[in-house]
């Protein structure tokens, strides 16, 4: 049963919720739904928590007249900041910096390109500001001429010992455990849930089942370009040094337009480069749920919004006040931000998929 609505809406962006109340029957075939006292253990007891109850209550009662079958039940997610750290920089640019301290030996000419240059000198504060675009191109000089396998194992390799200097944590520690329990939350009630990011789509897929619970072929990303290759019989694909397409900003709508071929229900980043993806969203008929994560947690994480050099949150906090979209503040909003590390060290999609108790407080 649905809660009495304050004016029939939620603070999020909902179009058409024509059904403010449903009667308890059940089709057998749907599954439960997950509205209750026990859904989202980690997030406190605010209105952004029940805004999100209560529209996947709404969208998943058969009797309501905002249902939405389950084929059409897409949810998207932006990866760094949304549902683990990218300050001080991104996951990925740190797998790659470190990378091209390992191969510049082979590179000499590096001493004298930018952003190389810099890398090599310890000024990195300028790649770090390149966001997205700034990492994928590092990204892909560091890797030329690797195969997608050998890539992949080397990816593989870095996060089974890789870890986070300022938090002393392994990188796959650090999915955030409210974002886990929303993600299991929507799984468990007919939704399939993508992964949107700007960073290398295969950087990405090599991490993303076992922290949260995602399938290689539900991660959308940013691609280098390949060259197919074939010596003495044998048949490979080669990277290359070039970013052959980066997603980000209006390109997330693009690219889950031509992945998926379904505008998605629900969309959740935290900066201003997902900000298409909420708007494409948002704008689709019948109820829709937008949502941005803030940042304000400098105790536990980081604190960081308008003024920030990457994962800027400016634009987007206009937009969420202006359309209704929900602000997903980690201070206040959360009970807790990283996942145990008993959990984590399991390593297992099953265990970043499933919602689990509530994490003691970090």
């Amino acid at each position: 049963m649905i809660r009495t609505m304050r004016r029939c809406w939620f603070a999020i962006t909902v179009v058409a919720l024509s059904a403010c109340s449903v009667t308890p029957h059940r089709d057998a075939n749907e599954p439960q739904s997950g509205a209750s006292t026990t859904a989202l253990p980690s997030w406190n007891d605010t209105a952004e928590k029940r805004s999100i109850v209560d529209f996947v209550t709404l969208v998943t009662t058969p009797e309501s007249k905002d249902f939405i079958s389950r084929a059409d039940r897409i949810a998207v997610f932006d990866n760094d900041g949304t549902l683990w750290p990218e300050q001080p920089a991104s996951v990925q640019l740190v797998f790659a910096l470190q990378r091209v301290k390992t191969v510049a030996a082979k590179h000499p000419e590096w001493k004298r390109q930018e952003p190389f240059r810099s890398i090599l000198k310890g000024n990195l504060k300028n790649v770090a500001a390149s966001g997205d675009a700034g990492s994928m191109r590092v990204l892909a000089a560091a890797h030329a001429g690797m195969t997608g396998d050998q890539f992949a194992a080397l990816v593989h390799e870095w996060f089974d010992s890789a870890s986070d200097p300022h938090f002393n944590r392994a990188y796959t520690d650090l999915a955030y455990q409210p974002m886990l329990e929303l993600l299991a939350y929507l799984r468990a009630n007919g939704f399939k849930t993508y992964l949107v990011t700007g960073s290398d789509v295969e950087f990405v897929r090599e991490v993303a089942q076992r922290m949260v619970g995602i399938p290689p072929e539900q991660v959308i990303g940013s691609t280098v370009k390949y060259r197919y290759s074939q010596t003495n019989g044998a048949v490979s694909l080669v990277r290359l040094a070039q970013v052959d397409n980066l997603v980000d900003g209006a390109a997330k709508p693009l690219a889950i337009d031509r992945v998926i071929g379904r505008r998605p229900v629900i969309a959740i980043g935290n900066s201003d480069g997902d900000v298409p993806m909420l708007e494409w969203t948002s704008a689709g008929d019948g109820p829709r749920l937008a949502a941005l994560v803030h940042h304000t947690d400098a105790q536990r994480e980081y604190a960081y919004d308008r003024t920030s050099k990457s994962g800027k949150l400016d634009k987007g906090l206009d937009e969420a006040a202006a359309k209704g979209w929900l602000l997903l503040d980690m201070k206040d909003d959360w009970k807790t931000v990283f996942r145990p590390e008993s959990a984590a060290t399991a390593g297992t999609g099953a265990t970043a998929g499933t919602a689990g108790a509530a994490a003691p407080a970090n």
